[in-house]
């Protein structure tokens, strides 16, 4: 383990799926912008949470696909999190038909089609142990994004095992807890799943859920529960390095990603300090609470201060 920074330095940066459900305008200029702007090595691309989301955006992805391509940036197709019917299932298949791209497993039904060939296990994948990281690995997978609620113990313990993948934290944006069957917008707005009028867009970084006696609890994106406070490992990212996690994911809000992926890259490149680092955070997000109790062994909610 080195501490003079180049670990730091060679890191990498993973822009995630896109998990909200944004405007098909919204989601193209997005990706466009990342592409000719962003200081990031890795875009995933796709739908994670609801496939009826998916046909708003779909005839944008071989043009979005084509720009990140010529941006530079690495091109991940990120898979379904909870398939259940035949045309969801069939989907993954879709995307290991689409030639030049990197294909992300969101569920371990994915984990078949994929065996034997380069892939990228997402961080809806339960990867807790060394033996866990060695079977991806046999399987072909070069990349592995860890579940956001391991601290970093583990993923330094992983990351002496890992021989052939590059493993990758969740190191911004609210923390994808869970998935459901049952979509939680549709119910608040008392509509059925079937014909929920795509309310989910009314909230385009998720909805807030309070407990009864009015106190921050979780929030909700269509069939998914999400974190209320968001993830923010700005300040960790030069240790974390140094313990040998290979990349940082930064999760799409609705606030200035390529600014925010510029802090990260500064940070870890050392041209500004963690503090500075959370201060440009802290801006881009002036509304948002920031936690990383997972990585330090606490309560996910809770946010451990810069040493020093």
């Amino acid at each position: 383990m080195t501490t003079n920074g180049a670990d730091a330095a060679r890191s990498t940066l993973t822009l995630g799926a896109v998990l909200f459900n944004w405007s098909p305008e919204q989601w193209r200029d997005y990706h466009f912008r990342v592409a000719d702007e962003a200081p990031v090595e890795r875009v995933c691309v796709g739908e994670v949470v609801c496939s009826k989301r998916l046909p708003f955006y779909q005839d944008d992805m071989p043009a979005v696909i084509e720009r990140l391509q010529r941006g530079g940036k690495t091109v991940i197709l990120s898979s379904l999190a909870l398939p259940t019917l035949p045309r969801e299932r069939k989907m993954i298949n879709d995307l290991l038909a689409i030639p030049g791209v990197l294909v992300e497993a969101s569920d371990v039904s994915a984990l078949g089609p994929l065996g034997g060939r380069p892939h990228v296990i997402g961080p809806l994948i339960n990867v807790y142990n060394e033996g866990t990281v060695a079977f991806m690995e046999k399987q072909g997978a070069v990349h592995i994004c860890l579940p956001p609620e391991l601290p970093m113990t583990a993923m330094a313990a992983l990351a002496v095992k890992a021989r052939t993948a590059t493993l990758e934290a969740w190191a911004f944006g609210r923390a994808p807890l869970a998935i459901s069957a049952r979509c939680y917008h549709a119910r608040i707005h008392q509509l059925a799943k079937d014909s929920c009028q795509f309310v989910c867009n009314k909230d385009p970084d998720g909805l807030e859920v309070d407990t009864l006696e009015g106190r921050r609890f979780l929030a909700v994106n269509g069939v998914q529960t999400m974190s209320d406070t968001v993830v923010n490992l700005i300040g960790d990212v030069a240790v974390l390095a140094q313990c040998g996690v290979g990349s940082f994911r930064l999760s799409p809000h609705t606030c200035d990603m390529v600014a925010l992926a510029q802090a990260f890259r500064d940070v870890l490149d050392g041209t500004i300090s963690a503090a500075e680092g959370e201060a440009r955070v802290a801006a881009l997000m002036p509304n948002a609470v920031f936690s990383n109790g997972f990585l330090h062994g606490k309560p996910g909610h809770q946010r451990i201060a810069l040493a020093g």
